[in-house]
């Protein structure tokens, strides 16, 4: 059970003369795509970096914080998230600006589609692969996002965070120790803008590659589901979609949760499904794929929260370790 206004009471004046919006027991099923999952103890959109810092600064250490970007590659568990989630706003943290003829700062809530935006416009090649990544930039730091056979590390020169007190620091790609779909950053920095860097190229050939981007998306994923997208990482020499649909797991359902048909990787929600639903059928997806191959899955959807009491879901369903 979530008691958001006990959170909040206990803090009291600590968290006045904030311009954020604290929300007491946040229902994320709202703001997660896959539409599923349980509440945060409390919620808070920071209006800016100032704002952001000084709650930083104000909440004791000993309450958690749980970072959470535009939703897309999430899944809430049913018992909830204790303490604060953190949701960067798109007014305070969602501005991409052309700094020079090749480089582009950009704040971690700006969608990674609008950052391919912005550099086509400016004429600076390289980042036609953010066109087709539903997520943010924040989130495209965190897990060293890709697609199209690039990755965010070869675009990253600097990155903005504040520690757990408040502090601002700045990172170096390699402070960011970025390895495939992981950043080696503390986990407990916040990033909030990041400066990337590309190459000048013809405005036409940029707007073919997003558009070609746009038609593999559209053609291979399931893109106007619910979905989290690629629900498993790729193992080395090997691609995840293929090791679950020879394990026979292609269009597998389990309650309101399914591996989709049309791309196995992509999980959805058909209409009902529970954070349970969607973690269960993970957790068995990986399971067959172990018996089957002998392959360990990983997760590239990040899953936080607490299970609800009776809905604990192990991995590999307990099996096969």
């Amino acid at each position: 059970m979530m008691h958001g206004e006990r959170l909040i009471e206990r803090l009291g004046d600590k968290l006045s003369g904030l311009r954020g919006r604290i929300t007491p027991n946040a229902e994320m099923e709202k703001i997660t795509w896959f539409r599923a999952g349980g509440q945060a103890e409390a919620l808070f959109q920071p209006a800016d970096e100032e704002d952001l810092a000084a709650f930083l600064a104000a909440v004791p250490e000993e309450i958690p914080l749980t970072v959470v970007g535009i939703g897309s590659n999430l899944l809430v568990r049913e018992g909830g998230i204790p303490g604060f989630v953190i949701r960067l706003s798109a007014k305070g943290f969602g501005e991409a600006e052309v700094i020079s003829d090749t480089r582009i700062r950009a704040g971690a809530a700006t969608p990674d589609k609008r950052l391919a935006a912005v550099a086509h416009q400016a004429g600076i090649g390289g980042f036609h692969f953010y066109h087709g990544i539903p997520g943010g930039v924040g989130g495209a730091l965190r897990m060293n996002a890709g697609a199209n056979g690039v990755e965010t590390r070869e675009r990253v020169v600097e990155v903005r965070a504040l520690d757990r007190k408040g502090n601002p620091c700045t990172l170096s790609n390699a402070d960011m120790g970025y390895a495939y779909r992981h950043s080696g950053a503390p986990a407990g920095l916040i990033f909030t803008s990041a400066v990337f860097e590309g190459y000048p190229e013809d405005q036409d050939a940029i707007k073919a590659a997003m558009d070609a981007v746009q038609q593999h998306r559209e053609t291979v994923q399931p893109i106007r589901e619910k979905t989290g997208g690629s629900t498993f990482k790729n193992p080395e020499g090997a691609s995840a979609w293929k090791l679950i649909h020879d394990a026979g797991c292609r269009g597998l359902m389990i309650g309101g949760a399914q591996m989709s048909p049309m791309h196995c990787n992509f999980m959805i929600n058909t209409g009902n499904a529970t954070g349970y639903d969607l973690e269960y059928l993970g957790e068995t997806v990986r399971a067959r794929v172990l018996e089957h191959s002998g392959q360990r899955l990983h997760w590239e959807i990040k899953r936080i929260g607490q299970f609800k009491p009776g809905h604990e879901v192990q991995e590999f369903l307990g099996q096969l370790l």
